[in-house]
């Protein structure tokens, strides 16, 4: 072939290369147009993974939105706060303003004059505990604190409470006012309404608890497999007696052990003695039959459930 019609060839195929070429292109910004309008109508987090990914990716809209995390903000509550002003506000004398307890009152709560005790007043209280507290509004508190004294007299007292948003500072914002005492609750109806009599349920509740408060054996043994439950250590008393046992269901009551599986659950009132005296107590414990036997399942007191034996 001759050098002339090489170059009349090279010259031809140059345009269609190019035009290949360029038509390639067009075809990338089609795609890449088409992705980015697909990720607008998604959303903006689409819209990021369509333009990190390329031209030839498209991304798909998402199936469901995203559910939104909330945390609700917990207020801090101030009772202890309170409780430790009234202590040192109670030991405080205007006329020693530069003790501890006056420095420690005045620190928490700038604007609020000490007390100014006779000579002959009463004494300092032995015990101060905050009893109730309650949010008045936004960063206000008012918080019931009590003041036990030493001849038996109690005082309440309502302190003012201010809370930053983050419950990390307080400030008393006026002087405690001496106010009335909580009311008594309505004590509820007692679910143990069923009276259980001697028997294997006050037996073995009544060993048990002998074990568990007077090391007399070992706990293990009264409780239902896969229970654990560790006594009392030291042991705080040298005998415990069985006064009274109710019951919540009636099969607590029955002179046969049930079947295998029965729960019952009981309130026992016993009676515990160590080297000071005699001690009145009460227990609640749920209880299950298995083998002939009653074995304890729960030891309720002092514990929060929804009901119900184990």
């Amino acid at each position: 072939m001759s050098p002339g019609k090489q170059a009349s060839e090279s010259e031809a195929g140059a345009p269609t290369a190019a035009g290949a070429r360029l038509e390639r292109m067009r075809r990338r910004v089609r795609l890449s147009q088409l992705a980015v309008c697909t990720a607008i109508a998604a959303g903006p987090v689409a819209l990021g993974i369509a333009v990190l990914s390329g031209p030839a990716t498209v991304a798909a809209a998402p199936s469901t939105k995203p559910t939104a995390v909330r945390t609700a903000a917990v207020a801090a509550d101030p009772a202890g706060y309170a409780q430790l002003f009234v202590g040192a506000w109670l030991r405080s004398n205007a006329d020693d303003a530069e003790s501890a307890q006056a420095r420690l009152a005045q620190s928490m709560a700038p604007d609020v004059d000490l007390p100014d005790p006779a000579a002959a007043a009463h004494s300092a209280p032995e015990s101060v505990t905050a009893v109730r507290s309650g949010q008045r509004d936004a960063g206000a508190w008012s918080v019931t604190v009590a003041a036990q004294y030493a001849d038996g007299r109690l005082r309440y007292y309502a302190v003012p409470v201010a809370a930053d948003r983050a419950g990390t500072s307080f400030t008393v914002t006026g002087a405690p006012a001496v106010v009335a005492g909580p009311a008594r609750a309505e004590v509820p109806k007692s679910p143990y309404g069923v009276t259980v009599p001697d028997g294997a349920v006050s037996s073995a509740v009544g060993e048990f608890l002998s074990a568990y408060l007077t090391g007399a054996g070992e706990v293990s043994r009264y409780l239902s497999p896969g229970v654990n439950l560790t006594a009392v250590s030291p042991a705080p008393y040298q005998a415990v007696t069985v006064q009274q046992v109710s019951a919540a269901e009636q099969a607590a009551a029955a002179a046969q052990v049930p079947a295998d599986g029965t729960a019952v659950r009981v309130r026992a009132a016993v009676q515990a003695r160590d080297g000071h005296g005699r001690w009145p107590l009460a227990y609640e414990l749920a209880l299950k039959a298995r083998s002939g036997r009653w074995e304890v399942s729960a030891l309720e007191s002092g514990t929060v459930r929804d009901g119900g034996a184990r």
